[in-house]
């Protein structure tokens, strides 16, 4: 029977990957088991993952007390026209809702009353609120623009698009820049 013998140069080499191979390791598992499973060079929370680039969320504003006139129009997020709501209050959750809004494409009148089911018929009683995109980018160094647009209002039984807004913002397919 015929040993091999393993150089001692192999072994060294086979102990030092396997040391850094583990504090490496349990640096990583120090890091995201503090912070509850985010580690943020690989967030899924935009605020890290994709810093500095637009973003779009929705925002529902009670807008039953302010005139017609000034219900769609686009302002900066300071000189809003209506109440913000609660989507903790009416059981909707704010994450699912942002995307449904943000991502939707093609809003079909499905899409449309997809959006009175999930705020219950009951909470819009008398009431008319309106789905705005919020799109924020970075301008120059050290400030960032805030748009809230008016894109659909809600009442018991309908949903109105924005007549100021062109047809293809309703209607927009495969080519859109997800955020």
């Amino acid at each position: 029977m015929v040993s091999k013998r393993i150089p001692m140069k192999n072994i060294d080499f086979q102990k030092r990957s396997l040391k850094i191979t583990l504090v490496t390791l349990l640096v990583y598992l120090i890091l995201v088991a503090t912070h509850e499973g985010e580690f943020w060079p690989f967030s899924i929370y935009p605020m890290f993952s994709q810093a500095g680039n637009p973003w779009t969320r929705a925002l529902v504003l009670d807008v039953t007390e302010e005139p017609d006139s000034l219900q769609w129009l686009v302002t900066p997020a300071d000189q809003l026209h209506g109440t913000p709501v609660s989507l903790r209050e009416v059981g909707v959750d704010q994450i699912d809702f942002s995307n449904f809004v943000s991502k939707t494409g093609n809003w079909t009148e499905e899409r449309k009353q997809a959006l009175l089911i999930m705020f219950g018929r009951e909470n819009l009683e008398e009431r008319q609120w309106m789905v705005t995109k919020v799109q924020g980018k970075l301008t120059g160094e050290n400030s960032v623009s805030i748009t809230v647009t008016p894109f659909l209002k809600l009442t018991a039984d309908s949903v109105y698009s924005n007549p100021t807004l062109p047809e293809e913002q309703y209607l927009q397919t495969a080519n859109r820049n997800r955020q």
